[in-house]
């Protein structure tokens, strides 16, 4: 089962971009969209992403003036959210997953 996480800057009960994994693909949707659309990416994929919200780049922002990835859409707020748990390192562990040891 998947388990979806959200920027600790998102408040209780608000509508978020959330983030989860599997052992190949991240997922990445909007709470609020109620049509659930889901946009998947590899790892490497999702790593790029996150290196250049760090980097400054802009918001994949769409000519209505919201921000679009792929088939997810959500608002600027909702989206600058997110960046500021990308650039407090909130997601780095889904681009390089803790590995099981051995004992």
């Amino acid at each position: 089962m998947l388990e979806w996480q959200k920027s600790s800057y998102c408040g209780q009960g608000e509508s978020c971009v959330h983030v989860a994994a599997d052992d190949a693909t991240v997922l990445l949707t909007e709470s609020a969209d109620p049509s659930g659309a889901v946009h998947r990416m590899d790892r490497a994929e999702f790593g790029d992403l996150l290196a250049d919200i760090k980097a400054g780049a802009p918001a994949p922002t769409a000519p209505d003036g919201t921000v679009r990835l792929g088939p997810v859409t959500t608002t600027t707020d909702r989206w600058h959210t997110f960046e500021r748990g990308v650039r407090a390192g909130e997601f780095d562990h889904v681009v390089d997953p803790p590995h099981a040891t051995g004992a």
